[in-house]
């Protein structure tokens, strides 16, 4: 983790900025958190957990100033709720997600599938990508298995 911290704070300073303690706590619930896209108001509740003279709007700030500098990915899943994920280190692009739409799961792709495609984008459109997101929406697999045993129940067992 601290790797991790220590590359932000370059990033930071590459654009003038400092890691302030206020901005370190903010930086390390996100790392501690990685996998649950938190909003504002979670990384709040986290930070003041540790940092309890932090106040919203300075955790607001932090988080739109570290993705103006691309280092967290301001995202909304559809459900109106900005959250915010950590870009992962060493990769061009932001990650993928399956964003289901029964029980509001979002679970991660890490491939870059899209590769190709960038490639003819610039051939056939002399196109240059910087970026791109990509969200599937539908039912997870958690709530495919939920169904499906709820079924066999309903059936008396049998399918």
């Amino acid at each position: 983790m601290e790797a991790r911290i220590d590359k932000i704070k370059q990033q930071l300073q590459s654009q003038g900025y400092k890691l302030t303690p206020q901005r370190e706590a903010t930086v390390r619930v996100l790392l501690e958190n990685e996998e649950d896209h938190l909003s504002a108001e979670d990384v709040f509740m986290l930070v003041k957990d540790k940092a309890p003279e932090i106040g919203l709007a300075t955790v607001y700030r932090t988080l739109e100033l570290l993705s103006e500098l691309h280092v967290v990915e301001k995202m909304n899943f559809g459900d109106g709720v900005a959250r915010y994920d950590l870009r992962n280190e060493g990769t061009h692009h932001h990650h993928h997600h399956l964003i289901c739409v029964k029980c509001g799961a979002v679970d991660e792709i890490m491939e870059d599938w899209l590769t190709s495609l960038e490639e003819r984008l610039a051939r056939e459109y002399n196109f240059k990508v910087h970026d791109h997101r990509l969200d599937f929406q539908g039912i997870c697999y958690r709530c495919n298995e939920k169904a499906a045993r709820e079924a066999g129940e309903s059936n008396g067992g049998t399918e």
